[in-house]
Parts: C-alpha cells; sequence; structure tokens
C-alpha cells in the first residue's frame, strides 16, 4: 500500500483568491513532475504576491524537485513575491532540514493544520 502512495504521479491543483495562490501538489515531485510544477507556478508571478505550496500530499521529493522549489523561490524574490511551503510531511521535512533548505524557505504551519488565505 505504502509503494502505491509512493509511486503516484504528481497532480497540481491552484486556487486563486486576490493577489494569492495555494498550490496544492499530491505524488511524487521527481525528475519530469519538477518542470510541470515550474511551468504551472512561474506564470502565476508577479501578479501574485503569495505563493503558498502545500506540499501535504507529497509523498517523494528528489533532488530535480528541490532544484524547482530553489528555482521557484528565486523567481518569487525576484519578482517580490513570497513563497511559502506548508504542510510538510515528515520526509519533505527532513529532506529539506538535511539539505539545509528549511533555513531558506518560509515555511508555515505543520503537518495536519489546515492552511487558510
Amino acid at each position: 500500500m505504502a509503494d502505491e502512495a509512493v509511486a503516484r504521479p504528481l497532480t497540481i491543483e491552484i486556487e486563486r483568491d486576490g493577489d494569492s495562490a495555494v498550490v496544492r501538489c499530491q505524488g511524487r515531485l521527481a525528475t519530469a513532475a519538477s518542470e510541470i510544477v515550474y511551468t504551472r507556478v512561474r506564470p502565476l508571478m508577479p501578479e501574485t504576491r503569495r505563493i503558498v505550496l502545500d506540499l501535504a500530499g507529497v509523498t517523494f521529493i528528489d533532488s530535480m524537485g528541490l532544484g524547482t522549489l530553489v528555482r521557484l523561490y528565486v523567481h518569487a524574490k525576484s519578482a517580490g513575491c513570497s513563497l511559502e511551503l506548508v504542510e510538510l510531511g515528515k520526509r519533505v521535512r527532513e529532506l529539506l532540514g538535511r539539505t539545509r533548505l528549511l533555513d531558506v524557505f518560509t515555511t508555515v504551519g505543520e503537518h495536519g493544520v489546515t492552511m487558510r488565505f
């Protein structure tokens, strides 16, 4: 059963509210899916001033996924937007911690807490 969750392809749902957007990711944030996330989120900048990446449903993230998060962070900063990560699962939080990216990103809420605008 756990293998089925890990193998699930990535889906993205974007909910906009004024100059904010929540991007809900479900599945594996790896290699090919990373470019999909980038091409869906990047066009939200700079009109969307606050972008929240809800990673509660992310079951796996690889180096390409991490690179995509960093690319989005850099573009958001240069566009004057904020990029926040919420609902980090244990695996994602540990990986961001090991790579010291938790110190770079704004993280909001804990796993299990509902994110609201």
